[in-house]
């Protein structure tokens, strides 16, 4: 029998937001932890500011580290299981990035020999000083760290497909050597999946790590392209889970949803509950579902300034740490009965070449008929074309049926 699915939230403190670790509470942290524990859910994913916990590339503060643990053992007694993003990175439009890496001391992110050292240290650090505690899943390498290594972002930290091979493989070892064991992953947001150009790619969140992750944001132009109550907007996280499974080599790899959320005003209050409701119920009609874990508890206080305007109402809870309708939905399927969703035996053919990413995107083809597909009842999942003719496969993953882009939008013979 699999396990069951887990249920989380991103955490985001009540009170500072991520600037909570300058000014660290306590007290205010286990009063947050409280009203997360109150929903049902049994893990937090936590986020130390890089700048914060390592100003100097040869300076890890230990009173940073002692809080992260503090943080870790003051969730343990409220049941939750807590995962560590390490390079903090990038959040809610903002980027954290140390001084030792950037203007008069600008070397690149994933290239640079000093800055990879500084960067294993750090995280083999966070993991060893969490690795005793029984509540620690694991590291995160850092949150969509893709962000910084091409367009859009305005000063992008540029390398290779190859040498983000390289990166990914070395951080993840230093969180290994840490904590041995233990659910070491990193994670993208769906540039990975639909950029053409992004040197993050599909084959690496499907390979590298204990673990797939994806973030889902109908923010992507899915919204806009097809409305809040549409198909795929509905189903678009389903979507990423089922497509990351055209690339990883273990026919049966854990996919964790670890970021997705109802943003206004695409989708508007009112109408979150709802759209929650049909995100996780989708989500949780995929096989081989890690976890679900929302994005994010509490909202971002108005005294903050500058943050685009629908990070501020994110929340599950208010900023006075009221449950919303949304936070009502997510603790009814956590605490609602498990069940093992039917495989799934139509698979669409997809590229496997990374150059066509775009195609898997809101307005392309194969994203159109995966959402054809489901809109006429199927419950398709994805193979990548160099795949679809493998018998082996198709059988390790109960696959009985392919089918292209072409034939689903044209309407022709399924093979």
């Amino acid at each position: 029998m699999p396990p069951a699915v887990r249920f989380g939230v991103n955490y985001t403190p009540s009170e500072g937001w991520f600037h909570h670790w300058l000014d660290f509470d306590l007290d205010s942290v286990r009063a947050d932890l409280d009203s997360i524990a109150a929903l049902g859910l049994d893990h937090v994913r936590v986020f130390p500011l890089w700048p914060y916990f390592q100003p100097n590339r040869t300076l890890i503060r230990p009173r940073a580290v002692e809080q992260l643990v503090a943080l870790a053992d003051a969730a343990a007694e409220r049941g939750l299981d807590v995962n560590v993003d390490g390079l903090q990175g990038h959040l809610s439009s903002f980027d954290f990035l140390p001084a030792w890496t950037r203007t008069w001391h600008r070397r690149n992110l994933f290239t640079d020999p000093d800055v990879l050292d500084g960067q294993e240290t750090l995280l083999r650090t966070l993991a060893a000083a969490l690795a005793d505690r029984p509540n620690f899943i694991g590291m995160t390498l850092g949150n969509e760290v893709n962000q910084f290594s091409a367009g859009p972002h305005p000063d992008p930290d540029r390398a290779t497909p190859d040498e983000i091979d390289t990166w990914l493989g070395r951080m993840l070892a230093a969180c290994e050597e840490g904590a041995p064991g233990r659910l070491h992953l990193h994670a993208e947001y769906d540039a990975t999946w639909y950029q053409d150009d992004q040197p993050f790619t599909p084959g690496q969140a499907a390979r590298h790590g204990a673990v797939t992750a994806v973030h889902s944001w109908v923010f992507n132009g899915t919204a806009q392209r097809y409305g809040r109550t549409s198909v795929p907007s509905e189903h678009h996280a389903a979507w990423l889970v089922e497509l990351s499974k055209a690339w990883a080599g273990d026919p049966h790899r854990p996919v964790w949803l670890q970021e997705v959320g109802a943003p206004a005003p695409l989708v508007p209050p009112e109408h979150a509950a709802a759209f929650t409701e049909a995100t996780v119920a989708n989500a949780l009609d995929c096989p081989d579902l890690w976890g679900i874990t929302w994005w994010c508890s509490h909202d971002v206080a108005r005294s903050l300034a500058d943050f685009p305007e629908l990070e501020y109402g994110l929340g599950l809870l208010t900023n006075d740490r009221k449950p919303k309708d949304t936070a009502l939905v997510l603790e009814r399927a956590a605490r609602g009965p498990s069940s093992t969703p039917a495989g799934r035996s139509t698979a669409l053919v997809v590229p496997a070449d990374p150059a066509l990413r775009s195609r898997c995107a809101p307005g392309g083809p194969v994203f159109e008929a995966f959402f054809r597909l489901v809109a006429d009842g199927a419950r398709p999942t994805a193979v990548l074309d160099t795949r679809a003719g493998d018998p082996e496969h198709l059988a390790a993953r109960g696959i009985t049926e392919t089918v292209t882009p072409d034939q689903v939008l044209e309407g022709g013979t399924r093979s």
